[in-house]
């Protein structure tokens, strides 16, 4: 783990990443949780509209996140889009400080944070090149040490803005916080990012035309994979939905409670996947990300049963374990489906979520038809064993030979 830690931190490159995630994870942290809260109780936005809201914030984020993919493999002009879509972020903020009305919250969480979500492939896309110059045995540890900056900001910043929220502080405030957030965030990518046509990988572009990247990404083999990667990650997104209805049915337990298994939770999930480098050199990829599935199933079958118990607590350890191991391995299966395509494997991520949410949002209907939350959580722990179970079957029989 040290080992991989400072060749990220002698790396200028993949320190700059790591910089420009925790700024991201910032970002993401305080809108996202807080989006909807904003929509409801600051701008009068009804429930179906925000629904519409969001729905058409994935259309937008999917198609960006698609096309910039394919268009920086084409031009190899990595840094330009990346600080563009940085800049997209503090415009969005900035509108909605400047002008806090419905019609600037709608323009800005539909346009311009999703066009700015898209640096989340970009940043795995650059991250994937850079680690390409090291040893093979190295490359998902790296990965692993800059994908947990991400995550860090979701330990510290929440419990901030709940600090600052009890003492008075109004939600509307978050705006101008995160418009810094992004200001900054372009300056690191503009001060640091290495310029176009000088890194070691701009020479490499895909030679391919829109249609024949678009085809490329279409491919059965490949869709069927993402699909079923998406499938894995129900979990998370179920757990992320039913934890907090689980804690509120349960007799003594409270938003404070939910507030400290998440943050346990994260914190957990953090320190393995600063460890992912020294499990990669034991255990295969696939064998990491199928052990992180089991423990994750494990944890959403526990956790109807222990919510109202004190035995609640030991969840944190299979929930963070396993959610460690299946979502930084699981990124970096997803990027090496399209081989030397990094914006266009980067892009994957996206139709990756599009599965997660529709699939997840199906176990949830039918769980809460037929009986409950509980249901909801072995349903989706089902689906993520049979998920992970086909891909070994995939890459068994009909493996991706690039």
């Amino acid at each position: 783990m040290i080992h991989t830690i400072r060749l990220v931190w002698r790396d200028p490159i993949l320190l700059m990443l790591a910089a420009a995630f925790v700024l991201f994870g910032c970002f993401v942290a305080s809108v996202g949780i807080y989006q909807s809260l904003l929509a409801v109780t600051v701008f009068g936005i009804g429930d179906a509209e925000f629904s519409l809201i969001l729905a058409g914030a994935m259309v937008i984020n999917v198609g960006a996140s698609i096309g910039i993919g394919i268009l920086t493999d084409q031009k190899a002009r990595r840094r330009t889009v990346a600080i563009g879509s940085a800049l997209a972020f503090a415009a969005g903020s900035g509108l909605v400080t400047l002008v806090p009305t419905p019609l600037s919250f709608v323009v800005t969480h539909v346009l311009l944070i999703p066009a700015g979500g898209t640096l989340f492939g970009q940043f795995f896309a650059l991250s994937r090149l850079a680690a390409g110059s090291y040893d093979k045995a190295h490359r998902d540890g790296i990965l692993a040490v800059v994908r947990a900056a991400f995550a860090v900001p979701f330990v510290i910043v929440l419990p901030l803005w709940g600090l600052a929220f009890d003492s008075g502080v109004q939600l509307v405030t978050i705006y101008p916080v995160v418009a810094g957030f992004a200001v900054l965030l372009a300056y690191v990518l503009w001060r640091y990012w290495p310029a176009d046509g000088t890194a070691p990988w701009s020479g490499h572009r895909s030679g391919l035309s829109i249609r024949g990247a678009l085809a490329e990404m279409a491919a059965l083999p490949v869709l069927a994979r993402v699909a079923l990667v998406g499938t894995i990650h129900v979990g998370s997104a179920v757990a992320g939905v039913i934890i907090g209805l689980l804690f509120d049915e349960a007799s003594g337990r409270g938003a404070g409670d939910v507030g400290l298994f998440f943050g346990l939770f994260v914190a957990v999930e953090v320190v393995v996947t600063l460890m992912i480098g020294t499990i990669a050199f034991y255990w295969s990829r696939m064998t990491i990300i199928t052990a992180g599935v089991v423990l994750y199933a494990i944890f959403l079958i526990g956790l109807p049963g222990l919510a109202p118990t004190p035995w609640l607590w030991l969840l944190l350890l299979p929930a963070g374990i396993g959610g460690a191991l299946i979502y930084t391995l699981a990124i970096s299966y997803v990027q090496d489906l399209l081989g030397a395509r990094a914006g266009a494997g980067a892009a994957l991520l996206a139709l990756q979520r599009i599965a997660t949410d529709g699939i997840g949002a199906t176990v949830f209907a039918i769980g809460t038809w037929f009986w409950g939350y509980a249901l909801v959580a072995y349903l989706a722990a089902t689906v993520t064993l049979i998920a992970i179970t086909a891909i070994w079957v995939l890459d068994t029989r009909a493996p991706i030979r690039r």
